[in-house]
């Protein structure tokens, strides 16, 4: 039977790992978010202009 070698990663290699984590995170983030502003999103053409006051008077 032959025994597994589980080594334990030393405190330099988790932290590299973990920093290599969160660069690859930030980079995907930075890239979603210029996408996202590249999208040109629809606006309403004209403002709506309607009076709620008398709704608001109700609920007082």
């Amino acid at each position: 039977m032959q025994l597994k070698f589980n080594r334990q990663k030393s405190l330099r290699e988790s932290i590299i790992h973990r920093l290599l984590k969160l660069v690859v995170f930030i980079g995907i983030f930075v890239i979603v978010v210029f996408l996202l502003e590249k999208i040109n999103f629809s606006k309403p053409d004209k403002m709506f202009n309607t009076d709620i006051t008398n709704e608001i008077i109700k609920l007082k």
